[in-house]
């Protein structure tokens, strides 16, 4: 994976995202919509074969970087939360 800035103000970002599909843009996309300092999160992608996805963050002011680092963290500690009720239910 990689990561390109692509245009950063005090509060937008499109952030192009390199090796990724709709999996992880979804993920992230739907994490950041539920924070309240975003006032819009979207994605745009080509097509999956030949274009990487391009993710578009605008806030109420609040810095994108860290509102996106927060999702990101979100995200880290869902998928931690499911390794534990997974595990859980695969020993019974």
């Amino acid at each position: 994976m990689e990561l390109k800035i692509i245009d950063k103000t005090g509060d937008e970002m499109h952030l192009e995202i390199k090796g990724e599909t709709h999996t992880l843009l979804n993920m992230l996309k739907s994490v950041l919509l539920a924070d309240s300092r975003v006032q819009i999160a979207t994605y745009d992608m080509k097509h999956v074969s030949i274009s990487d996805p391009v993710l578009f963050v605008k806030t109420d002011g609040a810095d994108p970087i860290e509102v996106i680092k927060d999702a990101l963290r979100v995200l880290v500690s869902q998928c931690d939360e499911f390794i534990t009720v997974f595990s859980k239910a695969v020993e019974a």
